[in-house]
């Protein structure tokens, strides 16, 4: 069941992808992209046009961030927490039906993690840090953390670390998913 709505999910990723890549967000060349960007009517001088190269990222494919607050609690999860730079890494698999763990979970702590995101399915979305934030220089341990799936219908791929505070209050935050509270507080 994993492996289908994992495909399924990259299929869309990938489809919203050339989407947004192609010139006017569908197959073919907009009008636009033969002028000028000086040419468009409605453009003011200096101004590029929408089909202008920029050095900025695209936003992610992705669909709706995930919302905090009570979810559905129906996940499928691939998690990967690694102890230290020179350890392999320990894997498994959550699976969530309405917040409780499905037969296939591999999780230490399945009951936990599903009731954890069936509470708050944004944990798996932290926010992005901005620019002018200031985190604690703080040293939480070398261990890292990787989960990748679906949340609710959302895809999530996010990694965790313990380089900073912030990095620290986000692994906390989702230390009953990530089944280790190792080098957390």
């Amino acid at each position: 069941m994993f492996k289908h709505m994992s495909r399924a999910a990259l299929v869309l990723l990938a489809a919203a992808g050339l989407a947004a890549c192609t010139p006017g967000g569908g197959p073919g060349p907009s009008p636009s992209a033969t002028a000028p960007a000086s040419a468009s009517p409605s453009a003011s001088p200096g101004t590029p046009s929408p089909d202008a190269e920029t050095t900025s990222p695209a936003p992610s494919p992705s669909a709706v961030p995930l919302t905090p607050g009570p979810g559905q609690g129906n996940a499928e999860l691939a998690i990967a927490v690694t102890p230290s730079e020179a350890a392999a890494p320990a894997n498994f698999t959550l699976v969530c039906q309405d917040g409780v763990p499905a037969a296939e979970s591999q999780h230490p702590g399945a009951s936990t993690a599903c009731t954890a995101l069936k509470e708050n399915a944004a944990i798996l979305s932290p926010a992005p840090k901005a620019k002018d934030t200031n985190c604690t220089q703080q040293y939480g341990g070398p261990q890292k953390a990787t989960v990748t799936g679906v949340v609710d219908g959302q895809p999530v791929q996010v990694n965790f670390s313990l380089i900073d505070g912030c990095e620290i209050a986000a692994w906390n935050a989702a230390k009953a998913v990530l089944g280790s509270t190792a080098g957390a507080q």
